[in-house]
């Protein structure tokens, strides 16, 4: 059975950073794209960043360009995302995810096959 697991949300200043991790069980992943998502309150689900199996080909959001990096570790099944210069806008639940065998970054949720939990990042002004 797949898990994904997420950690290291919780508050930080407007301006701070903050790292999130998510470790994937159940079987390897070194060959599907991982990504996170984000829901604040009132929102969709929000693409944020994804990692494809090539390493070295990542994908951002618009509004995350330049200030977060994903990074994965297949032989640890794990994807990270550093979230640099954070705004309050920032504020949600943050979803790990796991894709397909694309060669091209799905941005739509329900294109997604497993989820974690997710864990909330609150950004305060």
């Amino acid at each position: 059975q797949v898990h994904l697991v997420e950690s290291g949300g919780g508050l930080v200043q407007a301006g701070g950073s903050q790292a999130l991790s998510c470790v994937a069980s159940g079987r390897s992943f070194s060959s599907f794209a991982m990504g996170w998502f984000r829901e604040a309150p009132g929102k969709e689900r929000e693409f944020v960043a994804a990692a494809s199996r090539n390493p070295g080909n990542t994908y951002y959001g618009d509004s995350v360009k330049g200030r977060f990096t994903i990074s994965r570790d297949n032989a640890k099944n794990t994807v990270h995302l550093q979230m640099n210069n954070l705004k309050p806008e920032d504020t949600a639940v943050y979803y790990c995810a796991v894709g397909g065998l694309w060669t091209t970054i799905r941005t739509e949720p329900n294109e997604w096959n497993y989820w974690g939990q997710g864990t909330q990042v609150t950004v305060s002004s």
